[in-house]
Formats: structure tokens, C-alpha cells, sequence
């Protein structure tokens, strides 16, 4: 089944293509697809649209993939007025490839937008901006295990001045990159550090956005995390649980409730929402709520809480077997992965995602430019 969308804002635009004259080959193709690690590689095209003040969005066109000239004033280089996005393209077993929730990811992009002080880009235009890429690079798209096509469609300021107000030119890109498994040998459990000195974002501030300025935040605790061994940081906000330095976090109590931190600096989570969507349909309770430090180490030391995970795009989810901070240590239970909820809830996404499972929710969205 595709996602049914019913939208108002059709797009204006008419994308021009520009076919590289110098793809890579047959083999270099196959080569990166038999390992293409994570975001090391990318596609042989890009998309680029322009923005200004006066025109407003035009020039759409897939073109060679390649450098991008700007100013040395350009105004992104100097104030950060910049978001971006990430999803992925699946390729299914009759050779179709699709993706998942992109909408979700348009709408968030606009909300992003919104708070940078930058242009909201039209939902159908993001979604074809996808299309035409893919469609354009499906050769790209692998089919087996795990692997997919990441998309990282991104925009920023481009107008050259200094001067601190929005900037009147921007330039929206989608690259492609080929993905696959993120995690070597499967799914491992992590340990994740606590931040107690540096926050990602303020109340008010910009981390419900999908700016690089909450990402650029998390890089130096990141950094003491891996110095105290852990794989991932965790920020806190007056005492509650935020989110990871790029994942949400979930709980699970021994009931079988899923809570999730909430508030007005977390980032939207759409991998996140679609988890909690599923487990609903289970019949299992969610609560996306503030959640206290206190309740993670009390419910974990009594029991109430059995078990913790990470999700997002990339990795989809990441059990949690172990959080340390300067003055204590969480140890969640080992559970093996066909008694977990968190394993359950990953398998079914990823089975709706690649085609091998009933798309209830209307989810996917076909971007190699066959029938919906």
C-alpha cells in the first residue's frame, strides 16, 4: 500500500535534468554497493533549487553530483541559518523502491524552516525533489540484508553579506548516499553517557529544529562519552531526559508502557513516533511526557523500568544495556532479542519499510517514479 496524501500545495515547478557525463561505472557501482559503510559514498547526481526573496522557488534541476561555489560572505558561513533532513529509499523484492513517511519529513522540514527564519519549501515539492533524484540514481538503490539509499535533502543561506537578519537567497540540495546495515555483525547493546556539563539545546531554543548547530553541540560531550567508554551521549533539561547527541530515547516499564521524554527542545522523532504508533497497535500504553533522571534510576533499580532504546533513521533501534554518569551506573536486565520489545518493534518497521509486511498506516511513498 502507498501513502495517501492529500495535498493542496501541487508543485510549481519543473525540474530540468542534467545526466553526469562521467558516472561511475558498472563496477565502481557495484564495488561501493558491496560495502558502502554509512554516508561515505554518494550518487551520481544531486537536486538543487534556488530561493530568493523576489523569485521564490525556482532553477529546480537534477544535475551532476559536485562542489557548490559560494561567496566567502555567504551568510550560512557566518550565522549557521541552515537545516537539513534525513530518510531513507528502500528497494522491495519486485524491484520497486519507496520511502518511508515523507511527508513526516517534509512537515518537519517546514517547522525547521519556520525557526531558522528560512523559506518553508512545499510539501509535494520536497517529495518531488526525492522522486526525481532516485529515479534519476535507482541503479544506486540495492536490494538484500539491510542496505538502503540515505537522502539528505539540506538548505542554507546563500546570500553574500554580513549583517545579522535573514537572509533573502537560499539554496536546498538533496545528495544521496548509499547505506548499509548500520550495525556490523547485528544490533548490539550500548552504553550511554550522561552529559552533566554541556546542554544540546534551551527551552526556546532551536532543538525541535533539524539544524546542525544542536548537532555541532553534542560533538565535544560526545567526545567524553567515547573517553568514558560509552557509544552515545545523553543531555538532560532542569533534571529530565532529553534526547541522545542524534537518536530519541524510549522506555519500557515492566508493564509494557512505552514512555518517551517530551518537550518543546527534543527534535520530532519520525522513526520514533511510527515505533510508538505500532506498539499502540498492540495494545501497549505510550506516554510522551517529561520523564526525571530520577525515574530512569529508580525504576531501573526496583524493576518498574526493564527496558531503555535508542531510534532514529540511521540505526532504527539501539537497545540500551548500560548509562553511567560521574556518580552512578545503570545496568538494564540482559534480555535475549526474541523476548524483547524493543527487537519486536524493530523487526516489524523494518519488515513495513522493505516491502515484506502489511503497510497498515499508508507509509510508504514510491520515489522511483512508478505508479503509487
Amino acid at each position: 500500500m502507498s501513502l495517501s496524501l492529500n495535498l493542496t500545495d501541487v508543485s510549481p515547478l519543473q525540474f530540468a535534468v542534467t545526466p553526469n557525463p562521467a558516472p561511475k561505472s558498472d563496477t565502481e557501482r557495484a564495488e561501493i554497493l558491496a560495502a558502502p559503510g554509512f554516508g561515505q559514498f554518494f550518487t551520481d547526481h544531486m537536486v538543487q533549487i534556488h530561493w530568493s526573496e523576489r523569485g521564490g522557488w525556482h532553477r529546480a534541476a537534477v544535475e551532476p553530483y559536485g562542489k557548490i561555489s559560494l561567496d566567502p560572505a555567504a551568510a550560512v558561513l557566518h550565522y549557521a541559518q541552515e537545516i537539513f533532513e534525513g530518510l531513507k529509499a528502500y528497494r522491495h523484492a519486485d524491484g520497486s523502491i519507496w520511502s518511508f513517511r515523507p511527508d513526516q519529513n517534509a512537515l518537519r522540514f517546514q517547522r525547521s524552516a519556520r525557526r531558522l527564519a528560512l523559506p518553508e519549501l512545499p510539501t509535494q515539492v520536497f517529495l518531488d525533489s526525492l522522486t526525481k533524484l532516485v529515479t534519476q540514481d535507482a541503479a544506486w538503490v540495492h536490494e538484500g540484508g539491510e542496505t538502503s539509499l540515505y537522502l539528505r535533502p539540506f538548505m542554507f543561506a546563500s546570500e553574500a553579506f554580513l549583517g545579522v537578519r535573514a537572509a533573502r537567497k537560499v539554496y536546498f540540495f538533496v545528495i544521496a548516499s548509499p547505506a548499509g546495515s548500520y550495525f556490523k555483525g547485528g544490533v548490539q547493546p550500548v552504553s550511554i553517557w550522561l552529559s552533566t556539563d554541556y546542554a544540546r539545546a534551551a527551552h526556546g531554543g532551536t532543538g525541535a529544529a533539524k539544524t546542525g548547530g544542536n548537532y555541532a553541540a553534542s560533538l565535544l560531550p560526545q567526545q567524553e562519552a567515547y573517553e568514558h567508554g560509552c557509544d552515545q551521549v545523553l543531555f538532560l533539561q532542569d533534571g529530565q531526559l532529553e534526547e541522545l547527541g542524534g537518536m530519541n530515547l524510549v522506555l519500557v516499564t515492566k508493564d509494557g508502557t512505552l514512555v518517551t521524554p517530551e518537550s518543546d527542545s527534543i527534535l520530532e522523532g519520525i522513526t520514533r513516533d511510527s515505533l510508538m504508533q505500532l506498539a499502540a497497535d498492540r495494545g501497549h500504553a505510550v506516554e510522551r511526557r517529561a520523564v526525571s533522571l530520577a525515574e530512569w534510576r529508580d525504576g531501573a533499580a526496583s524493576g518498574d523500568i526493564v527496558e531503555a532504546f535508542a531510534c532514529g533513521t540511521a540505526a532504527v533501534v539501539n537497545p540500551i544495556a548500560r548509562f553511567k554518569s560521574k556518580d552512578f551506573t545503570i545496568e538494564l536486565p540482559e534480555i535475549p532479542a526474541e523476548q524483547s520489545l524493543a527487537m519486536s518493534l524493530r523487526r516489524e518497521l523494518t519488515d513495513i519499510q522493505y516491502g515484506r509486511a502489511e503497510d497498515a498506516h499508508n507509509w510508504l511513498y514510491r520515489v522511483d517514479g512508478g505508479a503509487r
